[in-house]
């Protein structure tokens, strides 16, 4: 019998395994490819991280059910003197994008992206490319300046998952147009307040921006910058300002101690409103969204007004 050569047998086998891995390694790149650019949709809904509850309303207005939102601090608690957990380290880890909002009102927040260690994480900072007054971080309370954080989530979404870009737009308009509605009816209401009853003393300073856009005075503000106290000096003349400008209430928010705006109330001779919300939703149903929260905290000041 005739004796085989292997050779040309073996080379035969290799060049069919050296087409096989090939085949294979173009397969699992133009895989990886797809699942990079389609992984929002295919391995779950985007991991969105936002610093204060208040802008869970925009992030789930633009995303819909293509996002998932976590707040870091909780509801009731203050941005400006939050201190961070374990868990918010953990939180933001796992984060696909998040959304603070600058302008200095997350002091705290730099170390916790730091220690959180992710090289991934998308950062959307509400407040780029507005116009900060007096070092105010409040623009949110601005309807018109929400608009803008609002924008700024569209354009995170849409680059982080164009797939679904057309969702991202049509969502961010609609609510942006819910938003001029809701401006235009916190201007009726207001308006009907007279003139010279249009003036605030608040606890903290929380409302320039709302107050700059409906036509409503700023006279003072009991805390003078995150907790820290007024002196007695300070106390006396947002009394005499309270007297003088013949104001009927003074307003603070549910997650500040009562006693400095009581005893300013009660030395004026004024009403004091304790139930505003701003910097964090409440949980109310009437004050667990954004355009919820505007439209009650202004049937509030518009009673104490009058």
């Amino acid at each position: 019998m005739p004796q085989l050569s292997l050779k040309p047998l073996l080379a035969a086998v290799l060049l069919c395994a050296l087409a096989a891995c090939g085949h294979g390694n173009s397969t699992a790149t133009a895989t990886g490819s797809a699942a990079a650019t389609a992984a929002p949709a295919s391995s779950g809904p985007i991991k969105v991280v936002t610093t204060i509850s208040t802008f869970d309303s925009f992030v789930q207005a633009v995303g819909g059910s293509h996002v998932t939102v976590q707040s870091l601090v909780p509801v009731g608690a203050s941005p400006e003197t939050y201190q961070p957990t374990p868990q918010n380290v953990a939180v933001l880890a796992q984060a696909n994008i998040l959304v603070e909002n600058g302008a200095g009102l997350e002091t705290w927040l730099a170390r916790t992206i730091s220690n959180a260690g992710s090289k991934s994480l998308r950062i959307v900072v509400g407040t780029d490319g507005l116009p900060i007054v007096k070092n105010n971080p409040h623009l949110w309370m601005d309807p018109q300046y929400a608009k803008h954080y609002v924008s700024l989530i569209r354009d995170a979404l849409v680059q982080f998952d164009p797939a679904h870009a057309a969702d991202y737009r049509a969502n961010a308009a609609r609510y942006n147009a819910q938003l001029d509605a809701l401006t235009a009816s916190i201007r009726r209401k207001i308006d009907s307040v007279p003139a010279k009853n249009r003036a605030m003393i608040v606890f903290h300073n929380a409302w320039l921006y709302y107050n700059a856009r409906f036509g409503i005075r700023t006279l003072g503000f009991i805390e003078p910058s995150p907790g820290q106290d007024p002196n007695p000096k300070n106390i006396g003349k947002l009394i005499d300002l309270a007297k003088a400008n013949g104001l009927h209430a003074i307003f603070s928010e549910p997650e500040y101690s009562p006693k400095l705006a009581q005893q300013i109330a009660r030395s004026a001779g004024i009403t004091l409103v304790t139930n505003l919300y701003d910097d964090s939703l409440g949980t109310k149903p009437e004050v667990s969204n954004y355009i919820s929260m505007l439209n009650y905290d202004t049937d509030i000041i518009v009673q104490a007004m009058r």
